[in-house]
């Protein structure tokens, strides 16, 4: 099993000056490796008929090449799941200060209330930040989830991976939508 994760919005609260009024984090799971290399081969060919350059970001493409795309992941077997953060619901002072906190609680929750999916997942996560967060964030995540769940957790840079660049396209139409 193969999971890609990528988030759309951002952690802060200032919401009357700019910051997002939903924070999404979307995963999208590939029950075997066979599925994943024929989704990546799929987008892969998209990007050059379409010109879509150097990635699939949700907030970045026009609408006919969001459209071209969601036409061509419609045809693929993945599984996506979410969590939707309404920010002006959240009062924990922890989640509405610490940004690094509010990151990884929730993309921690999504994993953990997975409804039983997860099985020997190896998960792969739009990596940012510096190196010492990425290590930190790392260990947060295989302290907080089960063994039996992820076997093995990294980041990775979107615009080297057409699958965590899926996981971006689903946040965002996730988010767009409320």
């Amino acid at each position: 099993m193969i999971v890609f994760i990528d988030e759309s919005g951002d952690p802060g609260f200032k919401l009357d000056k700019g910051s997002s009024r939903v924070f999404v984090v979307s995963m999208v799971i590939f029950k075997d490796s066979s599925r994943a290399q024929l989704a990546q081969d799929k987008l892969f060919e998209l990007q050059k008929t379409i010109k879509a350059y150097p990635e699939f970001k949700f907030n970045k493409l026009p609408n006919a090449k969001r459209d071209a795309f969601f036409q061509t992941v419609s045809e693929l077997e993945f599984i996506c799941r979410a969590v939707v953060v309404q920010k002006d619901l959240i009062y924990s002072p922890n989640l509405r200060t610490k940004k690094e906190s509010f990151y990884k609680f929730f993309i921690r929750m999504m994993m953990e209330h997975d409804a039983g999916i997860l099985e020997n997942a190896r998960v792969i996560i739009d990596g940012s930040g510096d190196r010492n967060f990425k290590k930190q964030f790392c260990a947060y995540l295989k302290r907080n989830i089960s063994k039996e769940a992820v076997t093995k957790i990294s980041l990775k840079d979107s615009k080297k991976d057409f699958l965590v660049q899926l996981a971006d396209m689903t946040a965002g139409a996730i988010a767009r939508s409320y």
